[in-house]
């Protein structure tokens, strides 16, 4: 009995294997494209991005599929705005709180 509990002392205070943190690629995006990203994050319309930014929506939808094709690049697909709200909030372009 002795031993077992000397046994799991003893795997209980084993240093664990150091593990490198995993590093994401990250798409090259350009500060427009970043612009456009946060503000969509932000609300619930792509025609309030468009008029907030002084574009069209046609614009804003193209700078969002460039966001998300950049994103597949490098093997981190984005294909809902959930899923680009996890990418930002990973590569720290933006916070919960922000949200």
């Amino acid at each position: 009995m002795r031993a077992a509990v000397e046994e799991q002392h003893h795997h209980a205070h084993a240093p664990a294997a150091r593990q490198e943190p995993r590093t994401l690629r990250r798409p090259a995006l350009s500060p427009r494209e970043v612009e456009v990203l946060l503000r969509w994050l932000q609300c619930d319309s792509k025609n309030t991005v468009a008029a907030d930014l002084y574009l069209s929506v046609g614009t804003v939808n193209t700078h969002l599929a460039r966001i998300r094709a950049k994103y597949n690049q490098v093997g981190r697909s984005a294909p809902t705005k959930a899923a680009l709200v996890a990418r930002a909030v990973q590569d720290e372009l933006i916070s919960l709180d922000e949200l």
